[in-house]
């Protein structure tokens, strides 16, 4: 039990140090010595857990969505916590991060695939159940507007980044799902949805959200 509990604390800090790196560096400039120097870890215990830089990239994608919200009466209040919180935490979770580096890059993801499909699938479970709820407007096409989500998400973290180093980014998405929901909620259920720049800070502090998970 030891000795597998130390394999699973070392191919965390393994997925760590590669995400600080891919999140600064991105893919293409990472090293492997870059990322062994970052986690701490011998060259050995990483190719144990990883065998090449493309299998690092595809463990850090493969782990963004895992972390799970708690269920809410409203299920268009799921949509909006799942991205309020992952607004509140790219500053700080650099799998986060590196995500969305990752899954941006016209080259790498090529090689490795982007998080953008799991995104995708899981807003598109929400809003289909939003739907069979009547909290949407009867037109609305779960997969379509999960895809305008993920998309104009993207757009705005990197907006944010750019101008900010994401320091306004919580605000930046408040506002993307201030002008969006409108279309797509039903009237009753709008004036109900709690969008407010710190509801990212406040479910995960309430509801006592681990980091992402590993």
């Amino acid at each position: 039990m030891a000795q597998q509990e130390r394999a699973v604390r070392t191919r965390r800090a393994v997925l760590e140090g590669a995400a600080e790196v891919f999140a600064e560096q991105g893919y293409s400039a990472a090293t492997v010595a870059d990322i062994l120097k970052s986690a701490g870890v011998t060259k050995g215990a990483l190719y144990f857990h990883f065998d090449s830089k493309e299998a690092l990239a595809r463990g850090i994608l493969d782990v963004q969505t895992e972390q799970r919200l708690p269920t809410r009466e409203i299920k268009l209040q799921e949509l909006i916590d799942v991205a309020m919180t992952v607004a509140h935490r790219l500053g700080a979770d650099p799998i986060l991060r590196a995500g969305a580096r990752l899954s941006s890059d016209p080259i790498g993801r090529k090689h490795y695939g982007s998080a953008w499909p799991m995104w995708v699938d899981l807003l598109t479970g929400i809003l289909t159940e939003a739907l069979r709820r009547g909290e949407t407007l009867a037109d609305v096409v779960p997969r379509d507007v999960a895809e305008l989500v993920v998309s104009s998400f993207n757009g705005v973290q990197l907006y944010s980044h750019l101008e900010t180093n994401l320091q306004d980014v919580e605000n930046r998405i408040s506002l993307l799902l201030k002008y969006l929901l409108p279309s797509i909620a039903a009237p009753a259920i709008l004036v109900r949805l709690d969008m407010a720049p710190d509801r990212g800070a406040r479910v995960v502090e309430e509801d006592g959200l681990a980091p992402a998970m590993i």
